[in-house]
């Protein structure tokens, strides 16, 4: 991973759970052939295992290959919510959950 090609270091992404793509508003350009072009996405993998599910790629410079960031998301069914976290040093750390429920039971608010 490299600290040139970024402008902020994991940035703090809220919710944002990328799967796929890349976030290239932090994308300054790439350190090693100073070029700024796509963002390739390689080496993806899929894993399932009983709990979760992870997907790891790489970022890499489009004109010379050059490793910009890993990226790791994962996704898993807790109780009863859909938890999602990704992190990675180009598109940022965030974490969300969802509820699988109707009617989510951390949203409950009083009717009367």
């Amino acid at each position: 991973m490299c600290n040139g090609c970024v402008q902020k270091q994991f940035p703090d992404r809220g919710h944002t759970c990328l799967e796929d793509g890349s976030y290239l508003m932090n994308y300054l350009g790439c350190a090693s052939c100073n070029h700024r072009d796509f963002v390739l996405v390689a080496n993806k993998v899929g894993e399932d295992y009983a709990v979760e599910e992870v997907v790891t790629y790489d970022h890499l410079c489009k004109n010379c290959n050059h490793v910009i960031a890993r990226h790791e998301y994962t996704f898993a069914v807790v109780d009863e919510y859909q938890e999602y976290t990704m992190l990675c040093m180009l598109c940022g750390k965030a974490e969300d959950s969802i509820s699988v429920l109707p009617d989510d039971p951390g949203q409950n608010t009083p009717l009367f």
